[in-house]
């Protein structure tokens, strides 16, 4: 079976945790620190926290930025449930926006007519690594005095108009998942970035249970904080795995260029397609039928044929968890369209010219049935 993704570690990377089991610091060591800065200084960003994963980073990310019970957050319904989840889980309500139909991000033209008095944040997810229109909804948030939290998870190692994504150039904070799909890995782990010292002390603080040293040094709680701590073994991975992260999104980019040669004179599907600003780190490869019905037969086809296929997303508001929760009746029209004809195809490093045709041959096979 060729799975949808896969992370790729090699002796170095084994090495530096071995190094870090043998030494006198598993967790709260120097690699966490190590991590965080090499991590800001490849994005551009004056600031990183490291932390357990990135729905953590998230969560951070929304209390440090202030969010309360009843503000709202204007953000995408082509992501993963977890950017949604934590505004529920602090009381804010999600406001979905729909997607632009040729990148499948939030429809920057649209954002305006959600905007209302209990507006405080939009968070934008740059999906299958291609960034939005950072531009236009930074001219949005300024006008309207808005927060801007860019969901990156997918994009580590994109570019929009040269800045690398994690710069924070048109946002307050940046969120990654180090999750073994990504462009690197940790394990687990994820990290917000930010230009912002005072995010960044309250990122700090809500990590470790808002628990602070005092002026004689003695550690006293101060707020309500979380252990969203991560380790140093992750770190040390992270670390090796930040070394090699241009080469594997130039690897992504090989693999996608395979795709095109493969099914780009296909008509039976639609490609995805980047804007010429961006340069995306293609996190995943994400195709659409022309037909809906044709689908989830394209998938259970793939799927026999030894091929992993995955769907990102089905929109959030679908969920049974949202319909009951105040969704019920939200349909929007792009992400109708999308979310009932996608299907993510392999798009890994390990990918060799061999699979990218076997993949093309196999979808061509099934339209010809």
């Amino acid at each position: 079976m060729l799975p949808y993704g896969k992370q790729y570690i090699d002796k170095s990377d084994i090495s530096e945790v071995v190094k870090v089991l043998q030494s006198d610091f598993l967790t709260q060591g120097p690699k966490v620190k190590e991590f965080e800065e090499s991590l800001a200084k490849y994005c551009g960003a004056k600031y990183a926290v490291a932390c357990a994963n990135g729905t953590a980073a998230l969560h951070l990310a929304y209390l440090a930025a202030g969010i309360k019970k009843g503000d709202e957050a204007i953000t995408t319904p082509n992501t993963f449930a977890a950017t949604a989840n934590m505004l529920m889980a602090i009381g804010a309500k999600p406001v979905f926006c729909d997607i632009r139909s040729d990148t499948y991000n939030i429809d920057e033209e649209n954002i305006k007519k959600f905007i209302t008095k209990r507006t405080k944040v939009i968070v934008q997810v740059h999906f299958a690594g291609q960034s939005c229109e950072m531009k236009k909804i930074k001219k949005i948030a300024k006008k309207h005095k808005l927060i801007i939290i860019e969901d990156a998870c997918h994009a580590l190692g994109g570019k929009y108009e040269g800045e690398k994504i994690g710069s924070c150039k048109y946002s307050d904070m940046a969120i990654f998942s180090f999750h073994p799909v990504k462009s690197i890995t940790t394990g687990e782990g994820g990290a917000v970035l930010t230009n912002n010292k005072k995010y960044y002390e309250k990122l700090l603080s809500f990590r470790s249970h808002g628990i602070h040293k005092d002026k004689n040094g003695k550690n006293v709680m101060v707020e309500l904080g979380y252990n969203y701590r991560i380790t140093d073994i992750q770190c040390a991975l992270g670390i090796s795995q930040l070394k090699k992260l241009d080469k594997f999104i130039k690897e992504r980019q090989r693999v996608v260029k395979w795709y095109e040669e493969e099914l780009g004179d296909f008509k039976k599907i639609i490609l995805p397609n980047v804007l010429p600003e961006n340069y995306s780190s293609w996190h995943i490869y994400v195709i659409r039928t022309a037909k809906k019905n044709d689908r989830d037969k394209l998938k259970k086809y793939l799927q026999d044929k030894g091929i992993g296929v995955n769907f990102h997303y089905p929109a959030v508001y679908s969920h049974p968890y949202y319909r009951n929760n105040g969704y019920k009746n939200i349909r929007l029209k792009n992400m109708e369209e999308y979310h009932t004809t996608c299907i993510t195809l392999p798009c890994y490093t390990q990918l060799e010219r061999k699979d990218i045709k076997y993949i093309g041959e196999v979808i061509r096979e099934f339209f010809k049935k």
